[in-house]
């Protein structure tokens, strides 16, 4: 009876909670776009102006209701103390060596940011390179990207603001640490890539309106060599292509510099391919020859072998494979084959010590294989359990590398593998606050709407009971060939604790199968993401983990967009939705920043054909008027440059007009943070209310 009257008072006091919620009204403003005769209206397209006063007053005040909803979950504070408590480890990143230096990185915990170390041998003292947290204040300027000359004598490094995908370059003296005079902005998808005594880099012009360096539309990307010691007004402009805005121009070198790479991409027209242009330095090459110049599939060079470049490709190969192919005789007729392609994807292939290493998905966890340059198979390094690796590689004259490997409930540990033995040995493990041995993971398959066989991780507590009571989240991506394999969060121990079952849908769009699996989550094909997650939702409930009212939905940036679709056409199945960031104006996403990046997964409302395919999906465009939707609590960001938060702003906006129902619909927006939080507290602090959210509206008893 007690037991009884706690429940009836749970459910009374989370439903009195949801009634309280009174919604900032959004002003409706009459705007209307002409898509081939469809008249789409747009009245919260004020929204989109990120300076706006309005705009900063609107997000304030949806901030307000949304904070004080949280506060009242009694178990909100405890939520984010157990958090603290499980991420409050030391955390190490794997060694990798440039020159006579071992690098490597250490959060001790609470660390905002990890901080870089420096060592002389692998039995040197380490001693800290660069301390993150000491960039800003508040935590909140991150190290995006750090690159060493080939001596190893000068490091460049790139930072980013609050979470931004701007980056500004700095250049350190190694060895004495001394920071020179060198400073270069307006960076954007670009490392730093040294030869002799400078560097080449890629950036933009800064917006014409530079308030909007957040949210303008990118274009021109441009490689230019910064020599050290000048100012960057006096940069080399390497590479443009004013015909082609929306292209991407990249320059790398390989390990021993003989060849420099530029790398084009033509994704603003929809190719999801890449065009080679190569530089013979050693044999002084002053221009770039087209190697690849074509934007259909995607070439990469992994390193050369003399005069020759190993290239991973999967042209005529959906799973990859690599070829050895000479600058100076580049028809196809001459290439060489040197790893065939193979029934599973090849994930990534990297070469170390003279090697190959070789990492191959299957059912989506990995295998790794050593072979020799010319294409023999040496060994397979056996890994501890179904998992993924991370950082299999190194430099040509190393005798060690360095790797992890992790799994749900594997924490990330590092591996140390002798390329002579052929043997690995455990280096460093990870000392987290939990008993591995109380959950268990099991792998399933499910047939989607058409049949297809779909792939998911269960994640949960050892011994539960199929009594469709079990609370569940269900993560998704399905997009840009990107795998979600298994690896470990310590955030995500806090939720399993609490009896909550955790699943990851390997959906159809990613790159769990290959480039054909990939394609079949793309353009006019995009609704089999949908379908494949709707899919894992019923079949979770038919085979009785839980039921429509304990289970949840979860997605971030594509996944986000993911969320937002199946809440729109399946309303009714999942309890809660929590969408991140998400793509949510499928009509306009190619209209700020780098979204018209996306067009080959999604295709764009510019083509007659593709429009009428994302109408039909668009989250904002598929809510209805009068529907009960699941309890939401959309999460972004004011600094988020990658999906700008206008898209979660709209979406809400029209979710808090249209739902009619006990459920809230809230939106919680974070400041100085990005596409990802910029640092551990944001982070901490995030998770907490995203946690706190989907407990309560699950009806957990939090233990």
């Amino acid at each position: 009876m007690k037991k009884l009257f706690l429940l009836v008072l749970f459910a009374f006091s989370s439903l009195s909670v949801a009634q309280q919620l009174q919604y900032p009204q959004t002003k409706k403003l009459d705007a209307v776009d002409d898509y081939f005769g469809v008249k789409v209206p747009d009245p919260y397209r004020w929204l989109e102006d990120d300076t706006s006063k309005a705009v900063a007053q609107w997000v304030s005040e949806q901030n307000n209701v949304t904070f004080e909803y949280l506060a009242k979950i009694p178990f909100r504070d405890k939520i984010k103390k157990r958090l603290e408590q499980i991420y409050n480890y030391p955390k190490y990143s794997a060694p990798y060596r440039k020159g006579k230096y071992y690098i490597f990185t250490k959060n001790d915990g609470l660390q905002n940011q990890a901080v870089y170390y420096i060592q002389e041998g692998l039995n040197g003292t380490p001693e800290v390179l660069i301390d993150p947290n000491k960039l800003s204040s508040d935590g909140t300027v991150k190290l995006a990207s750090l690159n060493f000359s080939k001596d190893a004598k000068y490091l460049a490094y790139g930072i980013s603001r609050g979470g931004s995908d701007w980056r500004e370059f700095y250049v350190m003296e190694v060895a004495t640490r001394k920071l020179l005079s060198d400073h270069v902005t307006w960076g954007k998808f670009s490392g730093a890539s040294w030869q002799g005594k400078g560097f080449f880099y890629s950036k933009y012009n800064p917006p014409a309106d530079t308030l909007k360096f957040l949210s303008a539309k990118n274009e021109n990307h441009k490689v230019y060599y910064h020599r050290l010691g000048t100012d960057q007004s006096q940069d080399e402009l390497i590479f443009e292509d004013e015909a082609n805005p929306l292209r991407f121009h990249n320059v790398s070198l390989t390990d021993d510099e003989r060849f420099m790479i530029l790398y084009i991409s033509d994704r603003g027209k929809g190719k999801d391919g890449n065009s080679l242009f190569v530089r013979n330095v050693k044999k002084g090459e002053k221009e770039f020859k087209p190697l690849i110049n074509q934007f259909d599939d995607v070439f990469g060079v992994v390193d050369n072998v003399g005069d020759k470049l190993l290239v991973s490709t999967n042209y005529k190969a959906p799973n990859e494979r690599v070829l050895l192919i000479d600058p100076a005789k580049r028809e196809e007729k001459d290439w060489k084959e040197i790893l065939p392609e193979k029934t599973e994807p090849l994930e990534a292939v990297s070469t170390g010590g003279g090697k190959l290493f070789v990492t191959y998905l299957k059912d989506v966890s990995h295998r790794v294989y050593v072979y020799s340059l010319s294409g023999k198979l040496e060994n397979e390094i056996q890994l501890p359990t179904l998992g993924t690796t991370g950082g299999v590689g190194g430099n040509n004259d190393d005798k060690v590398i360095f790797y992890t490997f992790t799994s749900f409930t594997f924490p990330t540990t590092i591996y140390k593998y002798d390329i002579k033995t052929k043997k690995s040995e455990l280096f460093r493990s990870s000392e987290v606050a939990f008993i591995p041995q109380d959950f268990e993971t099991e792998q399933v398959f499910y047939n989607s709407k058409d049949g297809t066989r779909v792939p998911m991780f269960i994640v949960h507590k050892k011994g539960i009971d199929l009594n469709e009571k079990n609370p569940t989240l269900v993560y998704g991506y399905g997009g840009f060939n990107v795998s979600t394999r298994p690896t470990f969060s310590s955030l995500l121990i806090a939720l399993l604790e609490q009896g909550v079952v955790y699943c990851v849908a390997n959906l159809r769009g990613g790159g769990e199968y290959g480039e054909k699996w990939h394609e079949a989550g793309t353009k006019l094909q995009k609704q089999n993401v949908f379908d494949d997650f709707i899919a894992a939702g019923e079949w979770l409930i038919a085979n009785k983990y839980t039921s429509s009212e304990k289970i949840a939905m979860q997605g971030g940036s594509n996944g986000g967009l993911l969320v937002g679709a199946v809440m729109c056409q399946r309303p009714e199945l999942f309890k809660v939705a929590l969408p991140a960031v998400g793509v949510m104006d499928m009509l306009r996403f190619h209209k700020f920043t780098i979204g018209w990046n996306w067009k080959p997964d999604y295709g764009s409302s510019e083509d007659s054909a593709q429009f009428h395919a994302i109408y039909k999906y668009s989250p904002l465009h598929n809510l209805k008027e009068g529907v009960s939707y699941p309890a939401t609590l959309a999460t972004t960001a004011d600094h988020d440059d990658r999906v700008v938060p206008a898209h979660s702003f709209k979406f809400m906006a029209t979710l808090q007009e249209k739902h009619r129902g006990p459920n809230p619909v809230l939106i919680r927006i974070e400041t100085k943070s990005g596409h990802g939080a910029s640092n551990t507290a944001k982070q901490l602090a995030t998770t907490a209310d995203v946690y706190a959210f989907l407990l309560w509206n699950l009806g957990v008893e939090v233990k």
